[in-house]
């Protein structure tokens, strides 16, 4: 049962991308030379990394504030008390970079977020296929920086 919901969603997938080409006239092809990174990081060290990845070429990223939910604790001080909560504040960071940026990104952030205690954080990498600029139309790694 599970493989025929399976393929009746391929197929009813492949078909929305095929007339979303046809309404747009896209012309898609799938480029594997991006890379998404992504990276959880202490709040506190926030500025040292964003300093990094500007000095490593990196100009744009997107982050925000996370809370996360683990085994270790972080002591918190609210209103001059202090106590233990194993809710940890974090912030996310996340770019797409070509391949070629990935080993100096992914090295930036490690230099910069390491404090060597424990919760200094993680990094992920995965594939990105297609990237497509709104306001230009440029697709692939050229959309993703001004020029």
């Amino acid at each position: 049962m599970h493989v025929n919901i399976i393929s009746t969603f391929a197929s009813v997938f492949r078909k929305a991308i095929e007339e979303t080409k046809k309404q747009y006239h896209l012309k898609v092809k799938l480029i594997k030379n991006m890379k998404k990174i992504e990276a959880i990081i202490r709040k506190s060290r926030f500025e040292d990394v964003k300093e990094a990845l500007y000095n490593a070429g990196i100009e744009w990223f997107s982050y925000w504030d996370i809370t996360g939910l683990g085994k270790s604790t972080e002591e918190q001080v609210v209103r001059g008390q202090v106590f233990q909560s194993n809710y940890i504040q974090s912030r996310m960071l996340s770019v797409v970079v070509r391949d070629i940026n990935v080993e100096k990104t992914v090295n930036a952030i490690i230099s910069s977020a390491r404090t060597g205690d424990t919760g200094d954080g993680k990094i992920f990498v995965s594939d990105i296929e297609q990237t497509f600029r709104i306001r230009t139309g440029e697709t692939g790694p050229e959309a993703l920086y001004n020029k």
